[in-house]
C-alpha cells in the first residue's frame, strides 16, 4: 500500500510523526513487505516544524496523486483557508479510490474537499465547533476518538491519531499486526473509535489498582465465563450503578460495550491464529452461542467470521 502524508509549514512534529510511527512500524516488523510511505508538501518544497526543525527532501503533490492512502496529519491552528490545489487533491485522490485520513485538524482539509458532505466526522474537540460552523453540512460528532467510513476516516487530537492508524493497520492486515505494531510502539492495542476523546478522570494505572481497574483486569481473565456487568460490579464490591458510573468516568465507556469489544477482540485473534471451529471459538470466548457470536460479529466488523479468518489467518 502506499501511502502520502501531507506536511506544510508549522506543523508539529507529532502529528507528523504518528502516521509515520505507526505505518513505518508495519514495514520494520515485515508485516507488510509492500507498504511504502512518502511525506509530500504543497510544492514540493522544505518545512519547517511548529518547534524550528526544518524538513527538507520532500516530495511533491504528484507523491500524493499515486497514493493509496492519503493522510492529511493536522492543519495550522488558525485554520486559514484550504488552498484549491490541495483542495482538489484530496478530491481527486478520493475520486480514484484512495482512502482519505483526516487527523485532527487534518478534518479540516477532508471537508474543505467536499467528500465528507453528509457524513460524521470528529476532530479535536477544540476545533469541533470551529469546523462544524465551516461545514454545516459535516455532521461533527466532538466527542469521538475516530470515524471510519471505509472511503473516508477522521480522528480526533494528537493521541486519537495513534489510533487511528492503529484501526487502519487492523482493517487491512488483522488485529495480530495491530497488536504487534502496539507492543512495539507500546501504547494501546485497540480503543473503540466511539470511545470518549477524553474522561473525567485519569485512566487505571498500570499496576491495575482501584476496584474497576481490578475489576477489568479479573474479568479479562474470565472472557470464558458467563460475565455481566453485575459479576464486575460484585467483584469490585460496588452497587452495579455506582459501578457503571465509575466505569464510563474512567474508560469513556460502559462495561457492557467493554467487555463486549473485548470478547470480540479475543474472538479476532483467535480465529487469526488457531483451527477453531466458530463454536469452539464462540464458547471461549463468553458468547452464549454461535449464533450471537456471530451476529455480534457480523454487526461490530461487517463481515462473517468465517470470511474474517480466510483474510487475516496467518
Amino acid at each position: 500500500m502506499r501511502i502520502a502524508v501531507h506536511a506544510f509549514e508549522g506543523i508539529t512534529l507529532f502529528h507528523l510523526a504518528a502516521p509515520l510511527l505507526v505505518f513505518g512500524e508495519v514495514a520494520r516488523q515485515h508485516l507488510a513487505e509492500d507498504w511504502t510511505t512518502v511525506v509530500f508538501t504543497d510544492d514540493g518544497g522544505p518545512v519547517r516544524t511548529a518547534e524550528g526543525v526544518l524538513l527538507d527532501e520532500m516530495a511533491g503533490p504528484d507523491a500524493a496523486a499515486a497514493a493509496d492512502l492519503l493522510v492529511l496529519p493536522s492543519w495550522p491552528a488558525d485554520s486559514p483557508p484550504v488552498p484549491e490545489p490541495l483542495v482538489d487533491l484530496v478530491r481527486g485522490a478520493h475520486e480514484r479510490g484512495a482512502v482519505v485520513a483526516g487527523l485532527c485538524l487534518g478534518a479540516v482539509p477532508v471537508a474543505a474537499s467536499g467528500v465528507l458532505d453528509g457524513r460524521a466526522a470528529v476532530t479535536h474537540w477544540a476545533g469541533a465547533a470551529d469546523l462544524a460552523r465551516a461545514y454545516p453540512e459535516v455532521p461533527v460528532q466532538p466527542a469521538a476518538l475516530y470515524l471510519d467510513h471505509g472511503d473516508v476516516l477522521t480522528s480526533a487530537g494528537t493521541a486519537s491519531a495513534l489510533d487511528a492508524c492503529l484501526h487502519i493497520v487492523r482493517t487491512r492486515l488483522g488485529s495480530a499486526a495491530a497488536a504487534q505494531v502496539a507492543r512495539h510502539l507500546v501504547i494501546a492495542p485497540h480503543r473503540e473509535g466511539d470511545q470518549a476523546q477524553y474522561i473525567d478522570r485519569p485512566l487505571p494505572g498500570q499496576d491495575g489498582t482501584g476496584p474497576v481497574a481490578e475489576a477489568m483486569t479479573w474479568a479479562l481473565e474470565h472472557l470464558d465465563e458467563p460475565l455481566d456487568v453485575a459479576s464486575m460490579a460484585a467483584h469490585a464490591h460496588m452497587s452495579t450503578r455506582n459501578f457503571t458510573r465509575r466505569f464510563r468516568e474512567t474508560t469513556g465507556t460502559s462495561p457492557a460495550k467493554w467487555l463486549l469489544a473485548r470478547r470480540l477482540d479475543d474472538a479476532r485473534r483467535l480465529l487469526e491464529t488457531t483451527e477453531w471451529g466458530i463454536a469452539r471459538i464462540a464458547s471461549a470466548c463468553g458468547f452464549a452461542s454461535p449464533v450471537t457470536f456471530r451476529q455480534n460479529f457480523t454487526a461490530a466488523y461487517a463481515t462473517t467470521p468465517t470470511s474474517y479468518r480466510l483474510r487475516f489467518k496467518s
